[in-house]
């Protein structure tokens, strides 16, 4: 059976922070793959409707292309409406019923899972696989696995401030995403 890591969100830029967590969830759970999925319109944050999707999809493209053990997936921009992970896992368990999946999520949605929309079907479904972000706990009474790993405080809204203000963004994401921000003038207002 395949083993295959979910790494959703909105990517809004995409950071190095992101492929840290997606690489070290690979390694520590010897992983065949691990998948980011940039999310339609994400059911508890307000969405930026300054930066179009194909550009998130773009940017994430270019933060994976040189990592064979990443890939993106797209089943989520398909969908109209919000995205939510049931429905996303049901999906992707139907398509590809000989891959065991395992959705990655930070620390500051663990303390979220009590909310998430039919979390306990959704716990049947799915292995979820926690990561440690500063100035959060990893507790819950859900079954999740931790992974340790660098703790970087860095965040899309970080990046999209400095970007507003003007100030350097270099090595906090790919540098042809750093490119890509510049020549289409995403995040300047």
């Amino acid at each position: 059976m395949k083993r295959t890591g979910i790494l959703g969100g909105t990517f809004d830029p995409p950071h190095l922070g992101h492929l840290i967590v997606a690489n070290e969830v690979l390694e520590a759970l010897s992983l065949d793959e691990v998948r980011l999925m940039p999310n339609h319109i994400p059911p508890h944050k307000k969405y930026n409707e300054d930066v179009t999707s194909n550009d998130r999809l773009q940017m994430v493209r270019i933060s994976i292309n040189s990592n064979p053990k990443l890939s993106l997936e797209t089943i989520e921009l398909g969908r109209e409406g919000a995205s939510y992970t049931y429905d996303t896992i049901e999906a992707l368990r139907e398509r590809e019923p000989d891959t065991q999946f395992y959705f990655i999520i930070g620390a500051d949605m663990i303390e979220y899972l009590p909310k998430w929309h039919r979390v306990e079907e959704l716990m049947k479904m799915v292995q979820f696989v926690g990561v440690q972000r500063p100035s959060y706990k990893e507790e819950t009474s859900y079954p999740v696995i931790m992974v340790e790993m660098p703790q970087i405080d860095l965040s899309s809204s970080l990046i999209r401030q400095r970007v507003k203000e003007g100030k350097s963004i270099r090595y906090l994401v790919h540098e042809d995403v750093q490119k890509y921000i510049e020549v289409n003038k995403l995040y300047e207002s």
